[in-house]
């Protein structure tokens, strides 16, 4: 076998079922053979080339949720063999020698490669990726069920596990999707009293299934007045994708609380500074872990029984996939499965 299938996409939103060479991986790298990728909404990033870091018109094969075996191993890699089971998220290897590896900080590597975007990704049989960026993963898991937990998961999880909450504190979670699904579920586990936030009451049984305490359907109330009715929200995780829905979320906080986003936006969160000064409330940013992280994710995910709420379609659907969960029919992770086997 010289040749594998791999999707590429362009920045007009196509889709392409393409062969590819097969490559044998440069130093430092291994290549994977994929069982299964997500399909996340960041991908987007990398589809429409939001950094610029490719030439314009070259398309680009998407998905940081992956998960395979080893096939091959290149020069200089030493702890990873051929036929182990591992994972990629959206952060391809830290470099080890720029400034902010030197200070310990991989996760802002300033040469750190974005699968799906600075390199081709997931939506293939195989990958190559830097073996700084794989992350070991449990052999009796199904493939399909650990692939969300290579971004969405530790996404969640770190974002939650580094916070200001507590055991006993108040979090809610802003939005019941694929971030958000998971997010009540880690933070439940981690023994927070927990507010799931969506519009409408169509999620309400979902939430409180998925272990929500409470919830608050923000087309009824105000979230932030419901939030100050609980005491105030140690933690609010914001997963929606629009700006203007995290503003008014401040308010709900408690004195020293945290709005932590992780919903990417393009619209700005707006607010205003004296909800800031008065409470020594705060705004952080959380975008993901290590993986090292992520092996800890993974771990707490199968130990606190965290499931990832899945549809798997094959590789050559990939195209659809994209496009349902872009228009947020996805209930709650779409996933590319291959049925790929290492060896060739």
């Amino acid at each position: 076998m010289s040749t594998y299938r791999a999707v590429e996409a362009t920045t007009e939103g196509g889709f392409t079922l393409v062969e590819r060479e097969l490559r044998h991986p440069s130093t430092g790298e291994v290549r994977v053979a994929v069982e299964a990728c997500g399909v996340c909404h960041s991908d987007v990033a990398g589809i429409v080339n939001l950094t610029g870091k490719r030439p314009a018109g070259v398309p680009v094969v998407p998905g940081h949720e992956v998960v395979g075996r080893i096939d091959a191993v290149g020069d200089d890699v030493s702890g990873w063999h051929v036929g182990q089971r591992v994972g990629l998220g959206y952060l391809g290897g830290h470099c080890g020698v720029c400034e902010m590896c030197r200070h310990g900080d991989f996760v802002h590597c300033t040469d750190q490669p974005v699968l799906g975007d600075t390199q081709d990704g997931g939506y293939a049989e195989y990958v190559t990726a830097r073996a700084s960026g794989l992350v070991a993963v449990p052999e009796d898991a199904p493939a399909a069920e650990l692939a969300p937990l290579m971004c969405a998961g530790l996404t969640v999880h770190h974002a939650l596990r580094t916070s200001a909450a507590r055991a006993g504190d108040l979090v809610a979670v802003q939005g019941i999707g694929g971030l958000g699904h998971l997010g009540i579920q880690y933070a439940r586990a981690m023994g927070f009293r927990v507010a799931a936030i969506a519009r409408g009451q169509g999620k309400k049984e979902l939430a409180l299934e998925l272990g929500a305490h409470h919830y608050i359907d923000s087309t009824e109330a105000d979230p932030a007045h419901a939030l100050q009715a609980l005491g105030g929200a140690r933690v609010i995780l914001a997963t929606a994708s629009h700006g203007g829905s995290m503003s008014p979320l401040v308010a709900g906080l408690a004195v020293r609380g945290q709005l932590v986003v992780v919903g990417v936006a393009m619209d700005p969160v707006e607010v205003l500074t004296p909800a800031l000064i008065m409470g020594a409330r705060s705004i952080v940013g959380s975008l993901t872990g290590t993986p090292s992280d992520n092996e800890d994710n993974v771990a707490f995910a199968r130990a606190h029984n965290v499931q990832p709420m899945i549809e798997s379609v094959p590789l050559e659907r990939a195209g659809e996939a994209y496009a349902k969960m872009m228009a947020g029919d996805a209930r709650f992770r779409m996933i590319l499965a291959t049925g790929t086997e290492p060896g060739v």
